[in-house]
């Protein structure tokens, strides 16, 4: 079992960055802990920034040292990053093109027993809907690592959402297919096309795994790319399928779910059934307890399958 968590590996390749780039930068806002940041920022203290507890000046002064030409890296709970600055990452961000991305640590229910106030479960709908804005779920630490390594090749802004605790890998440091901006076919399928994103990815293979052992062939499709999405990979897949599944750790409204459904409706249509959290406050406990409640696993990701395959 993998226990090296997402945000570990974030903070791994910015220091390797950094070592050869000064304009490389990471700001917190008294997250470096909960970010893996504290490595960072003791071995390049003139490379860090800690804006204490206000997130809205946090993306603020990012976005200036864009302009600067410095590279920053923003990591803050996902949950107020995304919520308390989100007028500043939509103009000082994306309107004003500038090159920052934004990390929104312990995203989803990751913060468990802290309830609504500390969930992220609308992130994804609220920073799609910015114009110019990219965002990524990357689903498991290779595949963490690949995308901001190519993160760092480019001058565009983006929101990163990783969940706080280690999550199975999905793939292997060998062998994780990588294509900035499209899905990864992790398997192909005819009887239906389960599509994931983030921590919701490793349960879509399970899914699969027990569908298959019962006679019915299910593809995934890690679709860390929920903006720009990867229009093509959804009806590709879709077309192949009597039912498309797609499963988030989000709303039922506005997210991965609603992407799809918009697309397979429009260019193939299929039955579509969004798997999310529900539109109501989620119960108290762990990441794993309340994916269990909610059927957010490979049991029960399988089970929906088989109920809309009849």
């Amino acid at each position: 079992m993998n226990k090296i968590a997402n945000r570990k590996i974030i903070c791994d390749v910015l220091m390797e960055a950094a070592a050869s780039d000064r304009n490389v930068v990471a700001l917190c806002s008294d997250s470096r802990g909960s970010a893996s940041l504290t490595p960072f920022f003791e071995k390049y203290p003139e490379q860090s920034v800690e804006a204490g507890i206000a997130e809205q000046d946090l993306v603020g002064i990012a976005a200036g040292l864009a302009k600067m030409g410095k590279k920053p890296y923003v990591a803050s709970p996902a949950s107020f990053l995304t919520t308390r600055s989100y007028e500043q990452c939509k103009i000082d961000c994306a309107y004003s093109d500038t090159n920052v991305k934004l990390i929104g640590i312990s995203g989803g229910v990751s913060y468990g027993a802290l309830g609504m106030s500390h969930h992220s479960a609308q992130d994804i709908a609220a920073m799609s809907a910015i114009p110019n804005m990219r965002v990524y779920l990357p689903s498991d630490r290779h595949q963490t690592r690949k995308l901001m390594e190519a993160l760092l090749q480019d001058e565009k802004c983006a929101y990163i959402r990783v969940g706080r605790n280690p999550v199975e890998d999905v793939y292997t440091e060998e062998d994780c297919p990588f294509q900035m901006n499209k899905a990864t076919v992790v398997r192909e399928g005819t009887d239906a096309v389960i599509i994931a994103c983030g921590e919701m990815v490793r349960p879509a293979v399970d899914a699969a795994k027990f569908l298959e052992a019962e006679g019915i062939s299910a593809g995934v499709l890690d679709m860390y790319c929920v903006k720009p999405l990867d229009t093509e990979a959804i009806i590709k897949a879709a077309e192949k399928a009597k039912v498309v599944v797609s499963v988030e750790e989000h709303s039922p409204f506005g997210g991965l779910g609603s992407m799809v459904a918009q697309v397979v409706g429009a260019k193939c249509p299929r039955r579509v059934i969004t798997m999310a959290l529900p539109d109501a406050p989620v119960i108290t406990g762990t990441s794993k307890e309340v994916f269990q409640y909610y059927g957010l696993t490979g049991e029960g990701i399988a089970k929906k399958v088989k109920e809309q395959l009849g």
